[in-house]
């Protein structure tokens, strides 16, 4: 599923007898224009369909709007329950549960005002959302909350939260059903980034593998003289500075294996990859991955190294809640005794608008030492620009038989540092209770971050 910029919410806004209908009635445009705002699409019932212009009470409008949305699930991709009064729960929950979209839903309450508190007037929202929260607990509903328990339509905390739920259905409905690959062999040094295809799979996502030697067998049977190549090699010589002693071979090869694998992902509709980065393409085929990863990743296919393949389902999660290029890191280095800043680094493979400054592709420094240069080239270097991150990590535990995760947020700093690769100098409140969490839960050293 590639990013999906324009979302389709149903819509159920709620009313209760007891209460003033016209409260329903007079929010069901607001939230209409504000989803239209934000550049999406609503399913909501015909003002004609149920007594108060298309808001849900009884279980009869609960029927209708459960059909409506049932004809419309493939264009559903989550449901807004907006309750301008208290609400009908039994409503708000029928017309979900007969639905059975399984997309996330999130609840909103509206604001009373303390001048407006008579019989008339009055929205006991405030009430209503916990008694629909409850219902959709009893019923197994998972909800999304607001970031306030009640809040006007058109205030801009409201406009964060649906913007905040349209990354949340981008996520879910993108990894339940995500298609990662798996190009290659783990390093066998690395048992600490194996993971089980089974849980991914228990949650839809699925592993499609691939031998590396196919993908290089591909490769060099693609004529490096023809113009899909040279044209290849031209957009690599336009992502970064390539050193003059590289040769028009070595960039050639570089090209054209960069073309195997987009190949090989367009015809499995692959949405994330992890890849064996090391060291079977240096010694059989005499180039590194990582300027091929990291281009792709500039598309939004992000790439993991070293065939983590729950680490790309990691940088997937957070490119589907961003819409914006993730990278796999080490958490790699203390900062001399700052406790709350580390190093993060890799070889590297970041995408260019990760990075944010220029980059260099050359050779890898450290498996060049023993690869040897020549057949090392297509890394990417430079130091990560200042700017605050996010960050997070999936884990398949197998013996716990779950999928668990950790996630948050920190700055990369200006700080230099004098490592060669992918440099990120980051500060995070807290890192030294981070990396307890880390090494008591068994989560490997790889991390997604996105800027």
């Amino acid at each position: 599923m590639a990013y999906k910029e324009k979302l389709t919410f149903g819509v159920i806004v709620a009313t209760r007898n007891i209460f003033n209908a016209a409260l329903a009635e007079k929010a069901r445009p607001v939230i209409l224009q504000k989803i239209q705002e934000l550049g999406h699409e609503s399913v909501i019932l015909d003002t004609d369909q149920t007594p108060h212009a298309g808001c849900i009470e009884t279980f009869e409008d609960a029927q209708k709007c459960a059909a409506l949305f049932k004809a419309n699930r493939n264009r559903i991709d989550g449901i807004v329950v907006v309750l301008p009064n208290f609400g009908d729960e039994v409503g708000v929950v029928n017309s979900i549960n007969l639905a059975k979209l399984d997309v996330p839903v999130l609840v909103q309450a509206c604001n009373d005002e303390n001048d407006k508190v008579d019989v008339q007037s009055r929205r006991d929202a405030f009430c209503g959302k916990i008694s629909v929260c409850n219902n959709l607990y009893q019923y197994g509903i998972p909800f999304t909350d607001t970031t306030l328990h009640t809040c006007d339509l058109d205030s801009e905390v409201f406009t964060g939260d649906l913007e905040r739920f349209a990354a949340v259905c981008r996520v879910v409905n993108g990894l339940r059903s995500a298609r990662i690959g798996l190009i290659g062999l783990r390093p066998a040094g690395f048992q600490t980034i194996r993971a089980s295809e089974k849980l991914l799979q228990a949650y839809g996502i699925t592993v499609v593998p691939v031998d590396m030697t196919l993908i290089i067998d591909d490769a060099e049977k693609i004529d490096k003289n023809s113009e899909e190549v040279q044209a290849k090699v031209a957009s690599i010589r336009a992502y970064g500075t390539v050193p003059a002693c590289v040769s028009a071979e070595k960039l050639a090869m570089q090209a054209a294996f960069g073309i195997a694998v987009e190949n090989w992902i367009q015809a499995n509709q692959i949405d994330a990859t992890a890849i064996q980065c090391w060291d079977a393409l240096q010694k059989t085929y005499g180039c590194s991955a990582c300027v091929t990863m990291s281009m792709l990743g500039e598309k939004l296919i992000p790439c993991a190294c070293e065939a983590d393949i729950a680490g790309a389902v990691s940088m997937y999660a957070l490119m589907l809640a961003s819409g914006k290029s993730p990278a796999l890191l080490d958490w790699n280095n203390n900062f001399a005794g700052e406790k709350n800043k580390c190093v993060c680094t890799h070889c590297c493979n970041y995408p260019k608008s990760f990075m944010g400054n220029e980059i260099e592709i050359s050779s890898l420094d450290v498996l060049g030492t023993v690869l040897g240069q020549v057949d090392t080239f297509g890394a990417i270097k430079g130091k990560v620009a200042a700017g605050p991150f996010s960050y997070f990590r999936i884990s398949t535990d197998d013996i716990l038989g779950e999928i668990k995760a950790y996630t948050g947020e920190g700055e990369i700093t200006d700080d230099a540092y004098g490592m060669d690769g992918g440099i990120a100098v980051t500060q995070i409140d807290n890192l030294q209770n981070l990396m307890k969490f880390i090494c008591k839960n068994g989560f490997e050293h790889h991390v997604a971050m996105c800027c």
